[in-house]
């Protein structure tokens, strides 16, 4: 069973990053103290739930959390610093600060750490996520101790609804092609908006065929509101104004 640790303080450690060329040590104090963060720990870098799930739920949701209040979100995983940094570029997870805590540190002073020596992992971290204001723990979301990789609880939407209770998030899924100004104008005006979106490629991710079944239209962009077909730039400028 694990040891749910609120009102406790974060370990002290030291993470090994790497940047561009150079190794950069940052500490727990920089990450923590006078902020208030959001922390998610997962089993590895590029493994399905976490990649498909995990990391881009709070990717997503950056926006969300910032608009609260919250400074920085942060990835822990008993990876070393080229294997997050490389996940960091293939998952586009720009507005989630990925850390390596290569050697199990962090993870094991949290009571974390895990055998997954059967998978031929050696030792990861337990799926959790907390809450960290400064440097305290103030709330822990911590996966139920049964056989496999369970995520319930430890995932965006858990923790948004925490820190505001009774609020949904909205995602945008944006259909657009590389070339169209049109494309370009309603990219500019959501990110200025801090709208979180979900960019799809036609042409790339997706045939005009797909889009035109879809949305009944071949004009780009398109895009959707939690599954819900908006239009064109025109709503986009009218729901983002």
């Amino acid at each position: 069973m694990f040891k749910n640790v609120e009102g406790k303080p974060v370990p002290q450690v030291t993470f090994r990053t790497r940047r561009g060329d150079e190794w950069v040590n940052v500490n727990s104090k920089d990450i923590f103290n006078g902020r208030n963060v959001i922390v998610f720990s997962l089993p590895g870098a590029f493994t399905p739930t976490c990649s498909s799930s995990h990391l881009p739920g709070y990717n997503q949701l950056a926006h969300a959390f910032k608009e609260k209040g919250v400074d920085e979100i942060v990835c822990i995983s008993v990876n070393d610093t080229f294997v997050m940094n490389e996940w960091a570029k293939d998952q586009d997870a720009e507005h989630v600060t990925l850390l390596p805590d290569g050697n199990g540190e962090f993870t094991e002073k949290m009571g974390m750490l895990v055998d997954k020596s059967d998978l031929g992992f050696g030792d990861r971290s337990w799926r959790y996520s907390m809450v960290v204001k400064n440097g305290v723990i103030d709330k822990m979301f911590i996966e139920p101790d049964v056989p496999g990789d369970p995520f319930e609880v430890s995932d965006a939407e858990t923790m948004l609804n925490y820190i505001c209770p009774g609020e949904t998030s909205k995602v945008m899924v944006l259909f657009s092609r590389v070339g169209c100004s049109h494309c370009a104008t309603a990219k500019k005006l959501l990110l200025a908006k801090d709208v979180s979106f979900e960019e799809i490629i036609i042409g790339k991710d997706v045939t005009v065929l797909a889009l035109k079944s879809i949305t009944g239209k071949t004009a780009s962009p398109q895009a959707f509101i939690d599954g819900r077909h908006i239009g064109g730039l025109e709503e986009i400028e009218a729901y983002a104004p």
